[in-house]
Formats: structure tokens, sequence, C-alpha cells
């Protein structure tokens, strides 16, 4: 039977064909197909500035010297993601400040942020893990009352919505990522939504080595940048992708809700149940703590039947750089116990119904044989 990977992007021919023509038209670094991407991410940003960079990660990091976060900062943020979210905040000279989960959304529990505010405390990256966004309403008056930069990893959460408005249409920095696991790609890449075209220019400095040219041919350097930019090819890709966003999350969608119907009994943790906000870039469940320590074994067995699972993620603060740079582990329970029992099913566009069945029953039996201790290599 063919393998089913966790994820895998929906490339179709009129894309490819697009990419074809930049080949051929010889301009193949950052050139109009991405400011076609840039404009037509802006529309579905409510007309705010957006600026495209070779990852997500890039687009964080920029975002955090735009807010103006430097050595000394403390910067809030989760240790349930991708080791870029903090690792973007060490790069610029702050310091990571994690916060615990809540366990039933799996987000930064906001409701503890107060506790963990300094003098020092410069800015909040909230997560939207698995594509469920962050509480937008609680989360930026919180950032208000403490004068705090909000810069959003929505790395997951392309084509999301909080209370029927789309993320990137509001908000303070915004960043999301077109990697090839994400809701949309350009091959790599993401981008990042502003509040102002005076920070799009920093931002296009940022991505190209601080440079600005003039119409004479030459240039000023005036500020230490890097190179992040992105290549017409990729945002060629991006832009077929763009196009079919909302298709692939209302697929996503559907392949989801057959999921809570047939996963129903099994001793997992399902994800929340939000149709209302969510992209349902993955579908997470938790095993029971019993099975914690046989994920890894759980992981093995499905592979060994055609299938991929993930682990999306390890606690970032238990990892070995921040366990160097820490002299006291941050009490985070939950984060701990769901990153030690999550686990991500396969869920994309282009699977089909009986996917879900063979993931279902696969899993169905493969839990069987850990629960009873009886192993059908």
């Amino acid at each position: 039977m063919e393998f089913l990977p966790f994820t895998r992007p929906d490339i179709d021919d009129e894309t490819i064909a697009a990419v074809a023509d930049v080949l051929r038209s010889g301009w193949l670094t950052t050139g109009p197909k991405c400011r076609e991407l840039e404009a037509a991410l802006s529309l579905r940003a409510g007309g705010r500035p957006v600026r495209l960079a070779n990852s997500a990660t890039a687009a964080l990091e920029m975002a955090l010297r735009i807010a103006g976060i430097q050595s000394g900062d403390e910067v809030i943020t989760t240790s349930l993601s991708w080791v870029a979210t903090s690792n973007v905040i060490l790069a610029v000279g702050a310091t990571p400040v994690f916060v615990d989960i809540d366990p039933t959304t799996r987000l930064i529990d906001l409701d503890l942020v107060d506790a963990v505010v300094t003098p020092r405390t410069r800015a909040i990256v909230p997560v939207d893990l698995a594509g469920f966004p962050v509480d937008r309403d609680r989360l930026y008056e919180l950032a208000g009352r403490h004068r705090l930069r909000v810069i959003e990893d929505a790395a997951q959460s392309q084509g999301a919505r909080w209370r029927g408005r789309e993320l990137g249409s509001f908000g303070d920095l915004v960043a999301f990522s077109f990697h090839p696991n994400k809701n949309m790609t350009t091959g790599e890449g993401g981008c990042l939504v502003m509040n102002s075209e005076e920070e799009a220019g920093q931002f296009e400095k940022l991505r190209l080595q601080g440079v600005t040219r003039f119409a004479d041919g030459t240039y000023d350097c005036d500020l230490l940048g890097g190179k992040a930019n992105l290549t017409d090819i990729a945002a060629a890709i991006g832009l077929g992708q763009l196009r079919r966003l909302d298709q692939f999350n209302e697929r996503r969608r559907e392949l989801a809700r057959q999921y809570f119907v047939r996963l129903a009994g099994l001793p997992l943790e399902l994800p929340p149940s939000d149709f209302e906000h969510g992209n349902w870039h993955m579908f997470q469940v938790l095993l029971p703590a019993k099975l914690a320590e046989q994920r890894g074994e759980l992981i093995r067995m499905m592979r060994e039947r055609g299938i991929a699972l993930g682990v999306h993620y390890p606690a970032i603060h238990r990892t070995s750089l921040y366990a160097r740079q820490m002299s006291t582990l941050p009490h985070l329970p939950h984060t701990e116990s769901v990153a030690a029992r999550i686990l991500t099913l396969p869920l994309f566009p282009a699977m089909h119904d009986s996917d879900i069945e063979r993931v279902t029953a696969t899993l169905t039996k493969v839990l069987g044989c850990l629960l009873s201790g009886k192993f059908d290599r």
C-alpha cells in the first residue's frame, strides 16, 4: 500500500507552468512575481503592508528588530513550538521567558502572563499551534496594558480567523510561514504583515544587507541587514497556492471532521473542535499518560504499516541549548505533559476519505497492541 506521509504539498499544473515561465524569463530572484504575491497577500490582510522573506524564521527575527527588541530585553512566549520561535529571540540578544500552556487549547495561557512581566519585558510572541488562533482580544488587551509589542507567530495559521476577521488583517506584527508542510507553500519562505510603509521599508533593508538603492545605480547601507529575500521562482509557487488556500483549508476541515467521528471512543485526547477559527493545519492527539514512553514505538509501528506520524513539538526549554542557558528550568507542567504525549496525524488536502479510514483503523490496532502488551510486528 502507498506510504502515507503526515503532510504533502499539492502543486497543480497551472503553478508548475507558472514556475516554468519564470525560469524562461531570466528573472529568477526577487522581482515582479514577488511584488505580485506581496500585493495579493496585502489584499487578504486588508491592505496592510506585507513583505516576503525566505522563511518565517527570518520574518520573525526582522519583526523583533523592527519592534526594537535588543540585548537585555525579555520576550514572553511558549515552549510548545518549533525552536525557531525562541531562537530568534536569542538571535537579537533578548531573553525568552516561557509561559505554560492551557492544557485544553495547547496555546499560551494568557492568564499566566501578568505574573512574568518585568520592567525588562518588551514583547510577547504567541504561537497559533496547529493553526488555532490565540485569543486575540485578550492578547491585545494584555499587551496594551503592559505596553508590549506583539509579534504573532502565525506560521501555522494562514487563512485562520478570529471572530470573523482573517489573521493578519488586524493586530501588530504578524508572521506567516510558507514551508512545504504549511497550508500554502512557496517551497521555503514566509512573510511579515506590518503596520506602516515605514516598517515595510525597514523590513526591506533588513532582508537585503541594509541597503537602499538609488536611481543612479549607487546605494547606501545604513543598518546591518542580512540575506533573506525570496525568489520569483518561489513566489510563482506561492501565487498558485494562495489562489487555492481557501479550498485547501475547507478540505482540511472536512478531513478533521472525519477524524473526530472515527477517533471517538479511543483512549486519546482530541484537539478542540474549533471549526470557526482554526485552519486545521495539523490534527494532533494526545496519548494517555501511561503510553507516553511508548510513543516512539507507536510511531515505528505505524510507519511499518505505511503511515507517518509527527511530533510537534518537544518542549523547547528541555532542549540542550535552552537547558544550558537557564539557571533554573521554568515550571511548565502542562507544556511538558502535552509535549511528551502529542502526536500529529496525517492531514493534507490531497488525502482521500479512505486515507482517514486507514489511519484510524491502523491506529486503533496499534493502540490495542500497546495497551495489551502484545506487540504485533
